[in-house]
């Protein structure tokens, strides 16, 4: 399949594709982190913690799919290895082993910062191809994450 099957410019979305593995990649660590967040969290915080990380490394999971659904849509294919996922990916490994429950919060917060920052590029980009698909997808990413940051803030006590 290519970009033309689907109304759009195959020039256009080589851009969208990489930035596309970009964001995969980042989510693949993203979502490892917090798992061991939800793994090792203890404390006065751990059943609304271990609740909430499930919650938000189920969502990851779903992203991760939808991601490799929609490169494989444009005609391409994802990223697949986690040595691909390291070599590219923003979001950095930590052990979770041991952190405080709020320090896995900011961790998460930090993951989320991130994304957004990649996924407002992408929709930049997808905005110019008019590749309504992908901005559609990675609009409904950034929703999430800004919800649950403010949670996560509020979680923390910050502003």
């Amino acid at each position: 399949m290519n970009a033309e099957q689907i109304s759009l410019e195959e020039k256009e979305v080589k851009p969208i594709v990489d930035q596309l593995n970009d964001l995969l990649a980042n989510y693949h660590i993203h979502y490892q982190k917090v798992r061991g967040c939800h793994w090792n969290v203890k404390g006065s915080h751990f059943f609304t913690l271990h609740v909430k990380f499930e919650e938000l490394y189920t969502n990851a999971q779903q992203a991760i799919d939808d991601l490799a659904e929609r490169i494989l849509t444009l005609g391409k294919s994802p990223y697949s290895t986690l040595t691909e996922y390291l070599s590219v990916s923003k979001i950095k490994e930590i052990n979770t082993i041991g952190l405080k429950d709020i320090a896995l919060v900011e961790a998460v917060m930090s993951d989320f910062a991130t994304l957004i920052e990649i996924e407002r590029e992408i929709m930049k980009t997808t905005s110019e191809a008019d590749d309504d698909g992908t901005n559609d997808l990675i609009n409904s990413f950034i929703q999430f994450k800004e919800k649950n940051n403010w949670m996560l803030r509020s979680f923390c006590g910050k502003n």
